[in-house]
């Protein structure tokens, strides 16, 4: 399996997904090994092999954020290497097409666009099916249809095309993936992704935003968003969407939490707007800081232009509040009892919001609901999915004498 990032070195919810639905799949018998472009620390990871590819001369990888980015590698000559995430998935590359000649695998399982050229090459390299999981495409994160980086649109188009089997988190992606690169529908997959009830952090003393705890004995409300500051997650709207909630419902905090290029932007449009003395700006958070930003809402809103999945709506569920999410996300096909928006629609998003800041009885019922759906799905669902699909490609196939071999 070719991913790039897990626990606790991840940006977001593509290292959780990958963390979880392998844990879940070891559970069920897959011996899997994690290949990751270096080596770093992952506490309580015994349920698969995790490995490192980067190259063999690299003595120290410095990291540009709190992934597996990098910028700059130092070898054991003393030469410093600079280079920018393209060329870091190069360099993966290189390393995987070494590691695959020495590994014995049924089945090659990659995550996102980062891994799709060693993808490939270890699927040129051994013979073996290829498995490509697109947790968003490029059209998802540059926020509108066609758009994007056309350097990654390449190389995703170029995985979809030579992949074996695809795998999206949602019916969602699984459209447009069919409409942004003509891949027939019957070649993808589609299998959700779940949050596990028995990951969730447990709630343990004061809540560590004790201002919005004491506020709220006060009479105010909180609503709460998480998750990165770009413009895939529509965060602009949300803005203008709740200085109508301030207008309604002066008594309204609205907390923002994570990082990203448009922090400046959304600080700028929040004073702009005249509601910078309701909105809080916490940036990126882990641990208790993190958990408690969910309990701490009345709602947690996710209005995102457009998300593949939306696994910080099910973690939200998870720890107590409802959600309010766009009808443009894949979580919106597993969650019923939950508000829902066209990330457009900023006068019916302020209206859902006011309607739940009013009326606790509102809140309450939505979350009893929607926890109960919460509780219904898990991440063995996902695993036996994917389990069908490597025995699918798997038993039966030809073996096929990786390149290079000798005769």
């Amino acid at each position: 399996m070719l991913g790039w990032e897990l626990p606790p070195h991840n940006s977001g919810g593509l290292g959780v997904a990958c963390y979880q639905l392998c844990k879940a799949l070891s559970k069920k018998g897959a011996d899997i090994e994690f290949v990751l472009p270096y080596t770093a620390e992952h506490p309580g990871v015994d349920f698969m092999r995790i490995r490192a590819a980067h190259p063999q001369d690299v003595e120290q990888v410095l990291k540009s954020g709190i992934a597996y980015d990098s910028f700059k590698y130092v070898k054991y000559s003393g030469e410093t290497q600079y280079v920018d995430l393209f060329g870091q998935s190069a360099m993966y590359e290189e390393a995987i097409d070494r590691l695959v000649r020495l590994a014995s695998f049924d089945v090659i399982h990659a995550h996102d666009w980062l891994t799709c050229r060693a993808a490939i090459r270890a699927k040129m390299a051994s013979g073996k099916p290829l498995i490509v999981h697109f947790h968003s495409i490029e059209a998802d994160r540059s926020g509108q249809p066609m758009g994007g980086n056309p350097l990654v649109r390449e190389i995703e188009n170029l995985a979809l095309t030579l992949a074996d089997n695809i795998i999206a988190v949602s019916q969602y992606t699984k459209d447009a993936i069919v409409r942004e690169y003509g891949i027939p529908a019957d070649k993808i997959e589609v299998v959700h992704n779940h949050s596990d009830p028995a990951s969730l952090m447990p709630e343990e003393g004061a809540n560590a935003y004790r201002y919005l705890t004491e506020m709220r004995k006060l009479g105010y409300r909180v609503i709460t968003n998480v998750g990165r500051l770009t413009i895939q997650k529509g965060l602009t709207n949300l803005l203008r969407a709740f200085q109508m909630v301030v207008e309604r419902a002066p008594k309204t905090f609205l907390l923002i939490v994570g990082a990203g290029e448009q922090r400046n932007e959304l600080v700028q449009l929040a004073a702009d707007l005249g509601i910078g003395q309701n909105v809080l700006f916490v940036g990126f958070q882990r641990g208790k800081q993190w958990r408690d930003a969910y309990s701490a809402a009345d709602l947690f809103v996710m209005p995102s232009v457009s998300e593949p999945f939306g696994l910080t709506a099910l973690e939200a569920i998870g720890y107590g509040t409802p959600v309010l999410i766009s009808k443009q996300s894949g979580v919106s096909e597993m969650i019923h009892n939950a508000l829902k928006v066209d990330f457009w629609d900023i006068h019916e998003m302020a209206n859902k919001m006011v309607a739940v800041v009013q009326q606790d009885v509102l809140r309450d019922e939505l979350h009893a609901n929607a926890y109960k759906e919460y509780l219904s799905h898990s991440w063995d669902e996902s695993a036996d999915k994917l389990l069908g699909i490597y025995d699918k490609q798997a038993v039966g196939r030809p073996v096929a004498e990786p390149a290079g071999a000798a005769a």
